[in-house]
């Protein structure tokens, strides 16, 4: 017991001693911050003005009707732009992620108008995570207090969300949605024209729009000529739908940091439970010929709750076992006149922390902000050197949630080397300790809080606690070799990821703000 307490102090020491750093560079950061500019958000207003519409033209071309395509043609349609989105299958979707909604994805619903998306189609609030590792487990709750609005997270059927989103943009009068296959961008000297694609009854159209935002999905087949995509498989999913059970923490998702990889639980309407459970590597067991039914009871199992055995097991048993490859790819932009990414066919992460859905919003809401001041959208060349901005902005929401990821999966995975496991446990022991041990790192997960600095100090925080657990109650040689492979561990881990996520502006975004000159001023 005294143990326990000493080493909180000491934790507690540490972890004042690196915000007593962060505080004082930051500070000592904003004193030299520039005063002249013009601040974005500022200067909406003024730049806003009445656009003069054409009959049959069309401002913006959306492909893809999922959450990023569905709600930036609402929110661009309300605010007057004419609008062509070409979906491939407007009929409703049946997929195994992007059920989990942050509170910071709700917010960007709320900023967007459209949080009665999530009404009528029995989603469920979610305030938290818990946490199981060996037996034990710990409630992470999400840092709610300050929000006066009914703002938590939100879990549902991915088909019906879209399908609402879907419906809200419909209503718009200039948002037109068609079911077609996008074969290709149209390309004229060097600029993006508009889309040729394919309606349901196979006729073959082509329409031009001064912005084509191309928003289909991580299996996109338009990314390659507007990014540098480097797309890695870390693991798959074996998805099941766990029935007539209770999960031991209602109105929260469960991570099991089980062997080989996390197992993932969370209700996803008032019958059902969602079990996602991760199988490192691209090779998985073969659903067809049993094994993955075999794998799925004899190894994941025993590792689940016991609470939550007995609907997992009869999932196994219904045997409606879906699989997904899980798929990373950090934002690498190829600006291109006339045409932008968004969504997962621009940047992914491993789903583990289900930050998806809160980048795309936060992307759309960006991307809305940006293109509100502008009259028109004719000039393609300024236009792609105005939005060049957006990857900016979108740095501190898309690299800490993609960071988190990344970085949780690896830490959250079993391996036999002593030093990964000890960091393992020393963040599950972290998290425990409650207080700002856990709402900081559950802040930021949650999109509640996007700030990369706060990711790299509690990352950091959770080595070092990691050390001085080795440490005490008296160091030793190989207690400190191994707490020094510890920290070597953790800095293998985070620095490639922020490396790939562009480390530097992401850091600096977040003390700086941005200065933004007026639309297409040079």
């Amino acid at each position: 017991m005294e143990l326990n307490i000493l080493e909180q102090y000491i934790l507690g020491g540490i972890v004042a001693t690196w915000l007593g750093f962060a505080l004082i560079y930051f500070l000592g950061v904003r004193k030299s911050e520039p005063d002249d500019g013009l601040d974005f958000h500022k200067q909406t207003s003024k730049f806003t003005q009445t656009r003069h519409q054409d009959d049959g033209a069309i401002d913006v071309i959306i492909v893809g009707a999922g959450v990023a395509g569905a709600a930036l043609a609402y929110s661009l349609g309300k605010d007057g732009r004419r609008i062509l989105v070409v979906e491939r299958d407007l009929g409703l979707q049946d997929r195994i992620v992007g059920e989990l909604l942050q509170p910071g994805g709700y917010m960007k619903l709320i900023d967007l108008g459209l949080e009665d998306c999530v009404e009528n189609i029995d989603a469920l609030k979610v305030f938290g995570y818990a946490l199981f590792k060996e037996g034990k487990s710990t409630r992470l709750a999400y840092p709610l207090e300050k929000f006066k609005r009914d703002v938590s997270g939100r879990s549902f059927h991915n088909g019906r969300f879209v399908q609402r989103m879907r419906e809200k943009a419909a209503t718009v009068p200039n948002v037109r949605l068609e079911q077609g296959t996008v074969t290709s961008l149209v390309e004229e000297k060097g600029a993006v024209k508009g889309v040729r694609y394919k309606t349901k009854g196979g006729q073959d159209i082509i329409a031009n729009a001064p912005l084509t935002i191309v928003c289909d999905g991580c299996f996109s087949n338009l990314r390659r000529g507007l990014c540098k995509p480097e797309v890695d498989i870390p693991s798959s999913f074996a998805a099941l739908l766990l029935k007539n059970c209770e999960a031991p923490y209602p109105n929260h998702g469960h991570v099991i940091l089980a062997d080989p990889s996390p197992i993932l639980c969370y209700r996803i309407s008032s019958t059902e439970i969602r079990c996602l459970v991760d199988i490192p590597g691209k090779k998985i067991p073969s659903v067809g010929n049993g094994e993955m039914a075999v794998y799925l009871k004899t190894k994941v199992s025993p590792q689940i709750p016991p609470e939550l055995q007995c609907g997992f097991i009869a999932a196994v048993d219904e045997g409606s076992i879906k699989t997904m490859a899980n798929r990373s790819m950090p934002a690498a932009p190829q600006p291109t006149p006339g045409a932008i990414l968004l969504g997962d066919s621009f940047n992914m992460r491993h789903p583990l922390t289900g930050g998806g859905m809160t980048v795309a919003l936060s992307d759309v809401v960006i991307v809305r902000d940006l293109l509100r001041p502008l009259e028109n959208l004719n000039d393609s060349y300024a236009l792609c050197k105005y939005l060049d901005s957006f990857y900016t902005l979108r740095k501190p929401v898309a690299s800490t949630i993609n960071t988190l990821a990344g970085a949780l999966y690896k830490v959250f995975s079993a391996s036999p080397d002593q030093a990964r496991t000890e960091l393992r446990q020393a963040c599950f022991d972290y998290l425990s300790l409650g207080g700002m041990f856990s709402s900081g790192p559950i802040a930021l997960l949650s999109g509640l809080n996007p700030k990369p600095s706060s990711l790299v100090l509690h990352f950091f925080s959770v080595a070092i606690f990691g050390v001085g657990r080795l440490l005490l109650p008296y160091p030793s040689p190989k207690r400190t070799w191994l707490g020094a492979r510890l920290i070597s561990d953790a800095s293998s881990i985070i620095f490639p990821i922020l490396k790939a996520e562009g480390a530097a502006q992401m850091i600096l975004q977040t003390v700086n703000p941005v200065y933004y000159r007026s639309p297409f001023m040079h």
